[in-house]
């Protein structure tokens, strides 16, 4: 073994259970208001395919929060509610959503620069890999919402032929 890396984990501040359930518990709070968010843009985001990939992250991030949620709950913590939903942005035109969604996609890009120096220092390997696998995730996502604000359409996959569906996403569902 390099006898250097033996000074690398003397300098390594060690992480309790206490402190790791407080950064699992910020985690989940940071990550519970950009989903609440991205809802908020999904009912504005009316282009199929920006909104179906709108979709497809906030099924992603369903995931890491019940990911989250477990891991508070195994440390013995508690799970808040997620929060009422947010407004939709107040915006008018296929320029203004692309706006939105660039900012969601720095939002992103924000939370995971913020949290893999936090994560570098989790002593519990799974916590550890849980976050980092959520944060490659978030990548991923920046990269379709930075894709998406600079127009392109074919986030999700490409269309074998034929036109582009017609229309938009109605901004509500229907109600029974």
């Amino acid at each position: 073994m390099d006898p250097r890396v033996q000074d690398l984990q003397g300098k390594a501040e060690r992480v309790t259970s206490s402190v790791l359930l407080r950064h699992l518990v910020d985690a989940y709070s940071e990550k519970a208001a950009l989903r609440r968010r991205h809802e908020a843009v999904a009912r504005v985001a009316g282009q199929y395919d920006v909104n179906n990939t709108y979709q497809y992250v906030i099924a992603r991030e369903d995931e890491h929060l019940s990911w989250l949620a477990s891991a508070i709950l195994d440390l013995g913590g508690a799970v808040a509610g997620g929060g009422p939903p947010l407004d939709a942005p107040a915006v008018k035109g296929e320029a203004a959503v692309r706006g939105v969604v660039l900012e969601d996609a720095h939002a992103l890009d924000a939370f995971v620069t913020a949290w893999r120096p936090r994560v570098a220092g989790f002593t519990h390997a799974r916590h550890q890999r849980m976050i980092q696998v959520m944060l490659g995730e978030m990548l991923e996502q920046a990269r379709l919402f930075h894709q998406a604000a600079a127009g392109r359409v074919d986030l999700l996959g490409r269309r074998t032929g034929g036109e582009r569906t017609p229309g938009v996403v109605l901004p509500t569902r229907w109600v029974e």
